[in-house]
């Protein structure tokens, strides 16, 4: 069986980091996998590009460009949606000519158009795609808030201003992924739960299979090291009690920072004493919004100097507001790391309330004091520690993950 998996860049992104750890594991278990990128950061030989042209970034900035007239020329929001009018064809590729399955994960900001996805559609060969967001089972949308009008056609997108000018957007992409299903058989696969259930209530995902496999991490390479050189390493502290936090851009609304600096702030006043570090990019910007020791750590895409800070810590904690499995929190818990998040997407189905982490009521900055708290004090928290390792293992292993797909490739197979 030769699986292609198709994603915009090769490492940079949640959906990248997943889709390349897939490919791993598929082939961990004999599976012919290969990746197909537009952004290609390593030599890996089994993930190819498409040829490089002058073009490429035109077609982002083009796509970019209509989203910012379409919103009366205004920045807001603009990366929030996908109108996915520009693209590279990637049917007449060697890669894809000699897969048996397509499998598309996160595909936007100008890699592949609706033009594009039709005619992949169109090749016969049977099309896997993993929603890593809402963008697939929505019009343009990545994450939809509290709009529900995917469930019946987009139209008058409202992350756009004025629902955005000149053509509706949402309506004609919303039309097109309609036209591009019809008659055709996929298999929507949600990292989580939540997100499944999300994607089965759109018009656009009726009459297609629908399910739920979560990301493969490999627990071989993010394990539990020493806590104390992993701290040296990186200059941090090594007595008392540490927090990490981390997102690709720190200061992503969506992520929820100020509801972090706000719990800080309240266990601050209890007299507590812990530090902070922040990984990611624009990680200096919020240092002065927390009470307490900030190490800021810009973003950075090495694994085994990740998971050294995963082990620096005694607590990784996310406060995100919308998010649907965040490799976060399943990279923390390989490392016997507990975690802190909200009761929003996919995370509780992650985080096991009090028993490998905490759960806390939604954009509740004091129930999220509340959880540091806890499981930083708890009695049992070596307990704590060794749950959420075996969740990771249980859960999230390469081979459980490999299989569940290899099912489902199968059955796309003999259909």
């Amino acid at each position: 069986m030769h699986v292609l998996i198709v994603n915009t860049s090769e490492r940079i992104g949640g959906a990248a980091i997943a889709a390349n750890r897939l490919m791993e594991a598929l082939k961990a278990n004999g599976v012919k996998a290969r990746m197909l990128v537009r952004d290609k950061q390593t030599s890996s030989m089994t993930v190819s590009s498409i040829p490089s042209s002058w073009l490429l970034p035109l077609k982002f900035v083009w796509e970019r460009f209509v989203i910012f007239l379409a919103n009366g020329l205004k920045k807001r929001n603009i990366f929030q949606v996908d109108i996915a009018n520009t693209g590279t064809d990637i049917t007449d590729s060697f890669e894809f000519e000699q897969a048996d399955i397509i499998h598309l994960h996160w595909v936007n900001q100008g890699f592949l158009s609706m033009k594009n996805l039709n005619k992949i559609a169109d090749s016969g060969k049977p099309v896997v795609i993993t929603m890593h967001d809402m963008w697939y089972f929505t019009g343009i949308c990545h994450y939809s808030g509290n709009c529900h009008k995917y469930e019946v056609g987009c139209n008058h997108c409202p992350l756009l201003t004025n629902g955005g000018y000149g053509k509706d957007w949402a309506q004609r992409v919303f039309e097109q992924k309609m036209d591009m299903l019809r008659g055709r058989r996929v298999a929507f696969i949600g990292c989580s739960r939540w997100i499944s259930d999300l994607a089965q209530q759109s018009v656009l995902t009726q009459g297609q299979f629908v399910m739920n496999i979560p990301n493969a991490i490999d627990t071989k390479v993010f394990r539990k090291t020493d806590k104390t050189e992993a701290r040296r390493k990186w200059n941090l502290p090594t007595e008392g009690r540490l927090i990490l936090f981390g997102s690709q851009r720190i200061t992503d609304e969506r992520k929820g920072f100020r509801h972090l600096a706000e719990a800080l702030k309240i266990i601050n006043k209890s007299g507590e004493k812990l530090s902070l570090i922040v990984l990611g990019s624009q990680s200096e910007a919020v240092k002065n919004q927390i009470p307490y020791d900030v190490y800021p750590i810009d973003y950075i895409s090495n694994e085994h100097d990740i998971i050294e800070l995963y082990n620096a810590a005694d607590l990784y904690v996310t406060s995100s507001l919308q998010d649907n499995l965040p490799n976060t929190i399943v990279e923390a818990m390989a490392c016997g790391t507990p975690c802190v998040g909200f009761n929003v997407g996919g995370i509780p189905e992650m985080i096991d309330h009090k028993a490998n982490g905490y759960v806390a009521h939604y954009k509740d900055a004091e129930d999220f004091a509340r959880g540091i708290m806890w499981c930083l004090n708890a009695e049992n928290y070596s307990r704590l520690c060794s749950a959420a390792y075996e969740k990771a293992i249980n859960t999230y292993s390469q081979d459980v993950i490999a299989h569940k797909y290899i099912e489902v490739y199968n059955m796309m197979l003999e259909q």
